[in-house]
């Protein structure tokens, strides 16, 4: 579903498409002014760039002048706004942009799209096709297009985070117009369950736990003696998506890692390495190498304590525990027995929830056992560490089927108001900005 801004082309799908582009290119016109924000112009080839780049994506162009002069309307519109909110990001000392993450996406995407052709003429072949006449054009092109999306990503983020951008609730009609003009675009409704969980993990005995703290503290006087972080992550850390990548975590917000996590790192100075932060994963070991507002990059080492098949087998017997007490009746409530022995870190509802989303247990179960109500005890990975045991409460189940409004009504509401608050904010801009559009 839309948005006020505008979203950078990814130039994968523009040379995907481009020889479909190059081979409708006509005499390019005398470039003229059809607008100025500030003290900025903007010129009528950039408004050719952008017809170019949605039809190398497959996007067809009005052939009639009437919905081409309306098409290149709204394309001025856009990249006014796109300016008020560069210009107003460039003005706020709070939002940053770093030459050296602009390269990083730059270089990201050149691999990416580079790995496509076979060979470096076949590239460079497709690159002067969308009008780039060298790779060098490109990347200055990619650079100046990610430097400004993250100025106008950033500023509206730092107006939400300020409370400046609260959602405006839109009315019925408003969302009815958002749904008639979206609905087109909509998916199928995956096939859905709704339930309620009580899910039981294994728990480490103390003695794993002393183990594994005492390696979490022998590796920080490592690293605090200069040995290399990256090397030590590769060597010890437990968590395997981090692992290879020398513990990198990339660019994070709160509200992505655990609490205890966040409250640490956040705290850090960028190049500090934190003492010993336990959580519900285990012990962790923090690097944070850059900060920016609201945001850190950092590395971790993670030391899990060791899970014995012992304790598994006690999660086990606790899970089934808990299960005949539902089942039997005997006046234990789902709440509560959720509220005793539930692991704190594991969703307790899901509504709706897409069922080839689920883990393979999960839907071996669901598409066994169409019935609503409680389930056997699921075991997931059960012959690991990773272990866990679920307790089920199915409450509803909706076949596959069209999306309606009322399927997405809450979503609607959410991305409206806040599209409707940005669109408040841009307007306001607007009225504090010279601008002169001569389209």
């Amino acid at each position: 579903m839309g948005s006020p801004l505008r979203t950078v082309v990814v130039l994968a799908a523009l040379l995907a498409g481009a020889r479909l582009a190059a081979g409708q290119q006509t005499a390019r016109p005398l470039d003229r002014i059809v607008a100025v924000v500030g003290t900025r112009p903007i010129l009528a080839s950039q408004i050719e760039e952008e017809m170019v780049q949605m039809q190398a994506q497959g996007r067809p162009l009005p052939t009639d002048s009437a919905g081409r002069a309306q098409l290149e309307r709204q394309i001025l519109d856009q990249m006014i706004e796109e300016e008020l909110l560069v210009q107003q990001a460039q003005r706020d000392t709070m939002v940053k942009v770093s030459e050296q993450e602009v390269l990083e996406q730059v270089e990201q995407t050149y691999q990416n799209v580079r790995k496509q052709f076979a060979t470096e003429d076949e590239f460079r072949a497709q690159l002067r096709a969308a009008r780039f006449g060298t790779v060098e054009e490109w990347r200055r092109w990619l650079a100046d297009a990610q430097r400004r999306t993250l100025y106008a990503r950033r500023l509206i983020e730092a107006q939400q985070q300020k409370g400046k951008l609260r959602p405006i609730p839109p009315t019925d009609d408003e969302m009815r117009a958002f749904w008639e003009a979206n609905r087109a675009q909509q998916p199928r409704r995956p096939a859905t369950v709704s339930f309620r969980q009580i899910v039981i993990k294994p728990q480490p005995d103390s003695a794993a736990r002393a183990r594994a703290r005492q390696l979490a503290e022998s590796l920080l006087v490592e690293l605090r003696r200069g040995a290399d972080f990256a090397g030590i992550a590769k060597r010890f850390s437990s968590d395997s998506s981090t692992r290879e990548q020398g513990g990198e975590l990339g660019w994070f917000r709160r509200g992505v890692m655990v609490k205890e996590f966040e409250d640490v790192a956040f705290r850090l100075r960028p190049g500090a390495i934190s003492d010993i932060v336990p959580s519900g994963f285990g012990y962790h070991v923090i690097k944070v190498e850059r900060t920016q507002p609201a945001e850190v990059l950092a590395r971790h080492v993670l030391i899990v304590p060791e899970i014995t098949p012992a304790q598994v087998a006690i999660a086990r017997r606790l899970a089934d525990s808990v299960h005949a007490a539902l089942a039997g009746g005997g006046g234990a409530s789902f709440d509560s027995l959720s509220r005793r022995y539930a692991d704190p870190d594991e969703p307790k509802l899901a509504e709706d929830a897409p069922i080839t989303q689920m883990p393979p247990e999960y839907q071996q179960l669901i598409a066994s056992d169409t019935t609503l109500g409680l389930k056997p005890v699921v075991a997931v990975a059960a012959n690991t560490p990773r272990a866990k045991f679920a307790i089920i409460d199915v409450t509803a189940r909706h076949a596959e089927g069209e999306l309606t409004f009322e399927d997405v009504k809450l979503r609607i509401r959410q991305t409206l108001g806040e599209q409707l608050a940005i669109r408040h904010y841009i307007d306001q801009l607007r009225r504090q900005t010279y601008v002169d559009i001569r389209l």
